[in-house]
């Protein structure tokens, strides 16, 4: 039989048509998955979080005490710069409320939840701020701690803080039910709580420049919050609220939209600059580290950065030639961000000979220090040479064998038979007692007699037995069981 060889083979567009419908279907499978995974609209209660939102707003009663209550905290732990005490007191600050309120109130064209937003808000930073003032002005403790200088100024990361934190509080409370832990965790993210403790730091002790960065801070923090709550609410497609004159309704809509931009705008220039000057200490920190720092020939001894100026102050010890000078100012330039900032570059030849004066003083003082932990090393080798030449004498002495008389046990053994004919057995060993003060190894002779006799009668053969063999082992003690 043959085989049928002429089977139809499969059309070239037929298969490509396939492979193109089986990538759709995947494609589309996929863009399913996704889209049901980051999908919040059908989670989302518009109509709940609504009015959850504008309950958070009004400030009296419990909240105000509250608040109170939470800037000694966060002041307390600014002061003694105790992490965890801030923390504490940003959980409990009720600040968020009416940041939020702004945000969602201009998204639904809803002016009278705005204005109260803005009041109570208003009020809040006022109370926090007077609160603060009052316990720094009464506090003993004046010293400028890490955390309360890191809220004096704000970087880019505040920035995206701020951003994605309003995000995350906006879509948690939105969602069905509540997520608390996430609405906990963005009051300790956003940090709302110590750059106002921070202004009343800077007022109590009259330096505006702390204050003012502080305040800076927090309306960062502030505007981006309320920006994200605005954009998240767009693109939740929030209910906007009807009025009944459309005259109003159009005048309402077109002074939110105008309060949208007016906060857009100053909120995307601050991102900007905030960005370029994060930008530009990242570089200043890299020049630094690579061109300076990694020069052994160069030693920094003060270096003033300006970015409001845009210039670079650097002194070095040691003279600096023209070379060194054109090399720096030429290096600089590879730095985008800070390229064209003035650079001025000073030398001290005296000062080149002081460092050099020191150097020489540091290398003496660390050839003292590591002569002195020889000298002690040495020491210590010596104590345990003798520690271990006492153990190796204890060991020694332990593993002594004392020497034992061998009893010639066989002639002995065959003369007590023949001298004590009713002796059916006789063993031998060394035993050791002990008093509980010191052991002593003695010699035991352990015989069997044939026929049992009277007590005094025995006693007589087991005395005879042991002088008998007491002599013939010229031993001193013998001992008889």
């Amino acid at each position: 039989m043959t085989e049928n060889t002429n089977q139809p083979v499969p059309d070239q567009d037929e298969m490509a048509e396939t492979v193109k419908r089986d990538a759709k279907g995947l494609f589309a499978s996929a863009n399913t998955f996704v889209r049901e995974l980051l999908d919040i609209r059908s989670e989302t209660d518009k109509d709940q979080t609504i009015e959850d939102v504008k309950n958070d707003i009004p400030f009296k009663g419990h909240n105000a005490w509250i608040l109170i209550f939470s800037v000694f905290v966060a002041s307390i732990g600014l002061n003694v710069s105790s992490t965890a005490v801030v923390i504490g007191a940003m959980l409990i600050s009720p600040l968020m409320g009416p940041i939020v309120g702004v945000g969602l109130s201009i998204a639904i064209n809803d002016i009278d939840t705005l204005r109260r937003s803005l009041v109570n808000l208003g009020v809040m930073v006022g109370l926090s701020v007077l609160a603060a003032t009052l316990y720094f002005w009464a506090s003993p403790l004046t010293e400028l701690t890490p955390e309360l200088e890191s809220r004096t100024a704000p970087t880019i990361l505040d920035v995206l803080v701020a951003v994605f934190g309003g995000l995350a509080l906006i879509v948690a409370k939105s969602k069905k039910g509540t997520m608390p832990n996430a609405i906990a965790g963005v009051a300790i993210a956003t940090a709302l709580m110590p750059p106002l403790c921070t202004v009343g730091y800077g007022i109590a002790e009259w330096k505006l420049e702390y204050a003012l960065g502080a305040l800076y801070l927090f309306s960062i923090n502030a505007t981006f919050i309320a920006l994200s709550t605005f954009i998240v609410s767009k693109l939740l497609r929030f209910p906007m609220l009807r009025y009944a004159n459309s005259a109003k309704r159009k005048r309402i809509a077109q002074l939110a939209s105008l309060l949208a931009i007016l906060v857009m705008i100053p909120a995307s220039y601050t991102f900007y600059i905030t960005l370029n000057e994060s930008n530009a200490e990242r570089d200043y920190k890299a020049f630094k580290a690579n061109e300076i720092d990694a020069n052994e020939s160069l030693y920094l001894r003060k270096d003033f950065y300006d970015y409001n100026n845009e210039s670079i102050k650097l002194y070095f010890d040691g003279e600096i030639n023209e070379a060194t000078v054109s090399d720096l100012q030429n290096e600089i330039k590879k730095y985008t961000s800070i390229s064209d900032f003035t650079l001025a570059i000073n030398g001290n030849k005296s000062r080149g000979i002081d460092q050099i004066s020191k150097a020489y003083d540091r290398s003496i003082e660390q050839l003292n220090r590591v002569e002195k932990e020889n000298d002690k090393l040495l020491d210590e080798i010596e104590d345990l040479k003798i520690k271990i030449a006492g153990l190796e004498t204890q060991l020694k002495e332990a593993n002594k064998v004392v020497p034992v008389t061998v009893m010639p046990y066989a002639s002995i053994a065959k003369d007590a038979k023949i001298r004590f004919p009713d002796l059916a057995e006789l063993g031998y060993g060394e035993v050791q007692k002990s008093n509980f003060l010191k052991v002593d190894t003695v010699q035991v002779i352990f015989p069997r007699w044939k026929f049992q006799v009277s007590d005094s009668l025995n006693t007589i053969r087991v005395n005879r037995l042991q002088e008998w063999i007491t002599k013939e082992m010229k031993a001193d003690t013998l001992y008889v069981e």
